[in-house]
């Protein structure tokens, strides 16, 4: 079979015995290359079953939104490893250049050894030859000591070599962080001075989740999801009497007890409504039949969102049901994903990986490689944005994100308990997170005489002022006026007036601007365009509608894009008139005026802005027609329609509105903000403050 020419550069992970853990490695290499290369995809030679989906080709197709579906990310099943060597291969190559089209770089993870004919690593390094991927080798470390590590990693290289393999790296996984540091400093000579890294092992990263534990257990459901993401940190007996017990449980637990202690039951559950005790994962209730006063009593404390389930085997039997349970990276666990790619950027030299592998940087950006970009961005220098809607749960799972990942550093404003109740109800971790109540914080007093000063004018006195500091907005708002911040996000809940009403009144705009306006970062199939105004300024003069213009090119050099600006309307050049083409035409004259070095085209249509075959028909020889990046708009109503009209219908990503203008940076959020979107949105709010 004639195959066509590569289409695009791979690599190939792959571990040489079970348990080396190298999904988490292949997270961390997947985040590191979206960065760079254009379009990244994610393949597999060999699953284990059509169904249920293999979880490491969900995982990654599903965190990043691959096009790909998951019959196209692998090309075999265990069960057809029965075939010629010759067959195989080809099925493996024709796979591979399904996902490999249009791609920049393939990330392809080997099987995973569980169970699989004693010729399998000989298929994953024949394999590798065939698709001409260098492999980055995967060494498990658990339960090993430094030398053993070391002797493995030089064991696996000499296998890999004998097979013909081309080497990119080693990563030794799982390492006993007492031993991290002994294999860290012999990992050079092992592994012949290939890069790579040593991560150390995490304890919540082999933590099942209560969803893996239902799913082995099989249980009755008496109250709650046994879907539950929630990672499990330890098991606990419920055996002894109810005071002593609540001494002993702790954040995550699960706890096992007979079906009939009505006490811990009820114990636990009140427990974890108090907000005063630590927030269990789940009950599971042995022994056969619930007592029915039990059952009742869990159904009507459901509102603790606690699964409890029950299972017909004795204490003692579920509890080592419990401990064979083998935890997976799987999609929707944020947590464990986040903690995983942390990992493997602090630990891996995943620069010299990707200079190894010679992924170009592409002269396109997708979605994927911007979002990445701006985490990467805002992460080099990290700045300190303030949430003041720290009560509602997709700004404590974002926030989780974000101080896992270490993007940022944040405060969340509210009153404390109810937020770490909050977030212990709903497994998070918030690690150096802040709180500030603003009702009750010292400072309030000191923002509210600042505001009475600057508002004085408007006859604000200070018991109004005193009252407004308790809102969290303006609370946060006079954080960032203080330097307390260096940026707000908010609008989860909150209407956008509330959220930049307090911006205008204390930040006020930037020296030489005069108006504050907006602009979303369209990103595009292969590139990242600026549309403005979309969100704050409903009919600009031409004077206003200059500044936009001026704020548009501003934002798009802040984030890496070249600003060509289009001055858009219904008519290009000097084609038509009227009053609307007449003040496009003027606010174009004022932004060459004050920035003649900014290439701008105005008036000028949509279709000569971003098509060279219509613009070199309707405006020859313009700078701008044809490859316009920053896109004005003479009106709200016409940029609001138009940025959805291009989300919705050519499945562009439309990040924003990103407020523009202020002399410091203010975001608001759409109430109908995802956790993606509010990370981004931060990240963007902090490369902002870094100026």
């Amino acid at each position: 079979m004639q195959h066509g020419p590569r289409k695009a550069r791979s690599v190939y992970v792959a571990a040489l015995e079970p348990g080396s853990g190298k999904s988490a490695v292949v997270l961390g290499l997947f985040e590191v290359l979206a960065r760079r290369a254009g379009r990244a995809a994610f393949f597999r030679p060999v699953v284990a079953a059509a169904e249920p989906p293999d979880p490491d080709v969900e995982l990654v197709r599903r965190h990043y939104r691959l096009a790909q579906d998951h019959a196209a990310s692998y090309a075999l099943t265990a069960g057809e490893l029965h075939a010629p060597r010759a067959t195989l291969l080809s099925r493996i190559l024709d796979g591979w250049s399904t996902v490999a089209e249009g791609a920049d770089v393939v990330v392809v993870e080997g099987s995973d050894l569980t169970g699989a004919p004693a010729s399998e690593p000989d298929l994953n390094a024949a394999a590798a030859v065939h698709l001409e991927a260098p492999v980055l080798l995967v060494v498990g470390g658990r339960g090993r000591t430094a030398d053993q590590v070391l002797d493995a990693v030089r064991r696996d290289l000499a296998a890999l070599v004998d097979r013909g393999c081309d080497l990119l790296g080693v990563v030794a996984n799982r390492v006993d962080p007492a031993e991290a540091e002994a294999v860290r400093a012999g990992l050079p000579a092992a592994s012949g001075g290939l890069p790579g890294g040593v991560l150390p092992e995490v304890p919540l990263l082999a933590a099942p989740t209560v969803a893996e534990v239902a799913a082995e257990l099989e249980p009755d459901v008496v109250a709650g999801s046994p879907g539950s993401a929630r990672e499990i940190e330890r098991v606990i007996v419920g055996a002894m009497g109810l005071p002593h017990f609540l001494d002993r449980v702790g954040d995550a637990d699960l706890v096992i007890t007979p079906g009939d202690r009505a006490d811990i039951v009820a114990g636990t559950l009140a427990a974890h409504l108090s907000g005063t005790y630590p927030a269990v994962a789940g009950l599971v209730l042995t022994g056969g039949a619930v007592d029915p006063a039990v059952r009742r009593l869990a159904a009507g404390l459901g509102a603790a969102g606690v699964p409890v389930l029950a299972v017909p085997d004795d204490t003692y039997d579920t509890v080592s049901a419990v401990g064979q349970v083998r935890a997976a990276l799987r999609p929707g666990g944020e947590r464990k994903i986040a903690t995983a790619i942390r990992l493997f950027e602090d630990h891996v030299d995943h620069e010299a990986l990707a200079r190894r592998l010679d992924v170009a940087r592409p002269t396109r950006t997708t979605p994927l490689m911007f979002s990445q970009q701006l985490l990467d961005r805002a992460r080099a220098d990290r700045r300190h944005v303030v949430l003041p809607e720290g009560d509602d749960d997709r700004i404590l799972r974002a926030a989780e994100q974000l101080l896992l990942r270490g993007v940022v550093d944040l405060t969340l404003l509210g009153r404390e308990p109810e937020i770490r109740a909050r977030a212990a109800a709903l497994g998070l971790v918030l690690p150096g997170v802040r709180i500030v109540d603003p009702a009750a914080s010292p400072w309030r007093a000191d923002f509210a005489h600042v505001y009475a000063d600057l508002r004085r004018h408007r006859g604000v006195g200070l018991p109004m002022a005193l009252d407004l500091m308790a809102d969290g907005t303006y609370f946060g708002t006079m954080m960032v006026h203080l330097g307390v911040a260096d940026g707000m996000v908010s609008g989860a809940t909150h209407t956008t007036a509330h959220t930049i009403r307090p911006a205008f009144e204390v930040i006020r705009t930037a020296p030489g601007v005069s108006l504050v306006s907006s602009a979303f970062l369209m990103c595009l199939a292969d590139r990242v365009v600026v549309y403005a105004d979309c969100a704050v300024v409903p009919n600009p003069d031409a004077g206003q509608l200059a500044e936009i213009a001026l704020s548009a090119a501003d934002t798009a050099r802040t984030f890496g894009i070249e600003p060509r600006v289009a001055m858009l309307s219904y008519s290009t050049g000097e084609s038509g008139s009227g009053a609307d083409v007449d003040l496009v035409r003027r606010a174009t004259a004022l932004v060459r005026e004050r920035r003649p070095a900014l290439p701008v085209a105005g008036p000028i249509q949509y279709d000569a802005a971003v098509d060279p075959e219509v613009a070199r028909t309707k405006l020859p020889g313009d700078d701008v027609a044809g490859r316009a990046t920053v896109f004005v708009f003479p009106d709200l109503n016409t940029g609001n329609n138009t940025y959805k009209a291009v989300q919705r219908t050519a499945g562009a990503v439309a990040v924003g509105p990103v407020l523009q203008g202020l002399a410091r940076p203010v975001n608001d959020l759409s109430r109908g903000a995802t956790v993606a979107d509010i990370v981004t949105t931060v990240a963007i709010t902090a490369i902002q403050a870094q100026g």
